[in-house]
């Protein structure tokens, strides 16, 4: 089955070390997802495409227990096939928070300030048959419980 990004532009791929693409304008901030023109100072600007940090620290999360609302979200799954996910903001250094999915589904296992990593994982499967692949951030070390 070909793989394919959900979306094109959001991320480095296929990479052994994906990256997120952000725009960076000239005043140095960024925006995510890539764009190619935004508003500075109330001018429109050409954005650099830009490689952001690929670890970072989360700074919050929640499990999301309901299937979010078609469309937008393009998982193949149905109301009744759906399992929650944890979801949060991972702060990259130097750049931007962004929200992202998370791959360890058990919030117990996570805990703000933890080191994140970013992954490329499966999502669904589009209408030409395809796997589509969306970004998610993994903890980078393994929690132990006493």
């Amino acid at each position: 089955m070909t793989q394919v990004p959900l979306a094109e532009g959001l991320f480095t791929w296929p990479s052994d070390e994906p990256a997120l693409l952000a725009g960076q304008a000239s005043d140095g901030s960024l925006t995510f997802p890539y764009r190619r023109h935004r508003l500075v100072g109330g001018r429109r600007e050409a954005l650099t495409q830009v490689e952001l940090p690929r670890r970072g620290t989360l700074w919050t999360f929640t499990t999301q227990y309901f299937r979010p609302m078609s469309p937008p979200y393009a998982g193949d799954d149905t109301e009744d096939t759906f399992q929650g996910f944890t979801v949060g903001y991972v702060e990259l250094p130097g750049a931007l928070r962004i929200e992202a999915r998370l791959t360890e589904p058990d919030a117990s296992k996570l805990r703000i300030g933890q080191e994140m990593e970013l992954r490329i994982i499966p999502l669904g499967i589009d209408g030409d048959g395809n796997q589509t692949m969306i970004y998610a951030f993994a903890p980078t070390e393994q929690e132990t419980t006493a």
